[in-house]
């Protein structure tokens, strides 16, 4: 099987099925049309430049289209961008499907669910359980295959729940180590924080933001969810206002999109365990594609710092 386009370097010639993620139209400073395209295979993706486009390449090269390039990768601005010599769409001859270009968690669904199913198990607080059991299986199809993010981090198949049972396990370790928090909202805050994102995405593939994502927001989104959730289990203790901050304040700023910072003692931790697994995600994934002794790219949400790979780093 030939390499993804992921361990392609600067100078590689690049003969490759590619998937169409996005496709953005622009205006070159000559005044013709081209097309930012952003290419994807399970590796990973990279940028490339269509230029002098006509209506009908917008039609033929739009996102979830598959096509063959060929060409060669070379370093923009301190990121790898794909120059294409030459690009076609695909018919049936070509014997390529959709699913085998999509980057998907490295868990499967089946393991997620026992993980989840685990967590929730180990929670005390009844009504806690029963709202965070109450959401996952209501949203549970979407929660399982979506991605956490257009881009940044977790940004693949089945990253939104990956994302979430990888912080169930930090979240076990931190408590572990102090036993003053408490386990059933760290838990629930974990499950819950980014569910809202099932709404706030359209899926799994090319994914955008829906009307509801751009005007609402998951956080709005998920204290809607928590509150419909509570009502029609008939609960109305204190837990589903904590449950809500918990949700409400997982960005830590209002710059950051919280409106309210943490108050509580586990939203606090809640904070920080989101930022830690974002961030692990973005540095493993950058520096996946980098050889020892080289720099990644510039990552935008590390303050587009570049990191280094020690040439020690096996």
């Amino acid at each position: 099987m030939s390499k993804g386009i992921l361990h392609y370097g600067v100078g590689d010639q690049v003969e490759l099925y590619l998937l169409i993620k996005n496709s953005t139209k622009g205006i070159a400073s000559n005044g013709k049309p081209f097309l930012t395209l952003i290419l994807q295979d399970q590796s990973g993706e990279i940028e490339a430049k269509l230029w002098d486009v006509n209506e009908e390449d917008e039609k033929i090269y739009a996102p979830q289209s598959i096509v063959k390039v060929q060409g060669d990768v070379q370093n923009y601005r301190g990121k790898n961008q794909l120059r294409i010599r030459q690009i076609r769409s695909t018919g049936p001859s070509d014997q390529v499907k959709l699913e085998d270009f999509l980057e998907t968690a490295p868990l499967s669904q089946d393991q997620i669910v026992s993980k989840l199913t685990q967590y929730i198990f180990e929670m005390k607080n009844p009504n806690i359980q029963r709202i965070t059991r109450h959401l996952i299986k209501k949203h549970q199809k979407a929660f399982l295959e979506y991605p956490a993010a257009t881009k940044n981090h977790h940004e693949f198949v089945s990253g939104l729940a990956y994302h979430v049972v990888s912080m169930l396990d930090l979240a076990k370790a931190i408590a572990n180590l102090y036993p003053s928090l408490d386990k059933d909202l760290l838990y629930a805050g974990v499950i819950l924080h980014d569910m809202g994102k099932v709404i706030e995405l359209s899926g799994p593939i090319s994914t955008v933001y829906t009307l509801e994502g751009n005007l609402l927001g998951h956080i709005t989104i998920m204290i809607n969810e928590i509150g419909k959730a509570a009502e029609e289990l008939g609960i109305n203790g204190e837990e589903v206002l904590i449950l809500q901050h918990l949700v409400l304040s997982h960005h830590g700023k209002a710059e950051w999109g919280s409106p309210k910072p943490p108050l509580i003692k586990e939203a606090e931790i809640l904070h920080y365990i989101d930022n830690l697994d974002a961030k692990m995600n973005m540095l493993d994934r950058a520096l996946e594609r980098v050889k020892p002794g080289e720099f990644t790219e510039r990552i935008f949400a590390l303050d587009n710092r570049s990191f280094y790979k020690p040439v020690f780093h096996k």
